[in-house]
């Protein structure tokens, strides 16, 4: 008989896997930012580098919490929803939008990013 993962063992490394693509994603943001505020030479001189960087930390923090907060979600809603999809098949459609609201608290983490570095822009 094969041996199963246990559940609190497969979301360690769910969660594994999203803290280093989460950061992977605010490495990319930072060092993506940083050239941007160069081609600009007068947002540039507006910006306190300082607070800048309090922004840039600011963005990818949200982003890292809100992408770790929906990883978590789906995958507790999503072994909820495989099981129920097991016992009754009918449940797909309803489950598949609760996976899909789970999966909405990393578009919210995402939108304040933007919304700090649209403001840090100008």
């Amino acid at each position: 008989m094969a041996k199963m993962r246990s559940p609190d063992r497969t979301l360690r490394g769910a969660v594994a896997l999203l803290t280093v693509f989460v950061v992977l994603g605010a490495t990319v943001l930072l060092l993506a930012a940083r050239p941007s505020l160069a081609a600009f030479p007068e947002a540039a001189a507006a910006i306190d580098p300082h607070l800048a960087g309090w922004a840039f930390m600011a963005a990818a923090t949200s982003t890292a919490l809100a992408t770790l907060g929906a990883g978590y979600a789906v995958a507790r809603v999503g072994s909820a929803a495989v099981g129920a999809i097991a016992e009754k098949p009918e449940l797909f459609g309803r489950v598949l939008v609760l996976v899909g609201l789970a999966e909405g608290i990393a578009i919210y983490g995402l939108i304040v990013s933007i919304l700090i570095l649209d403001r840090v822009g100008r």
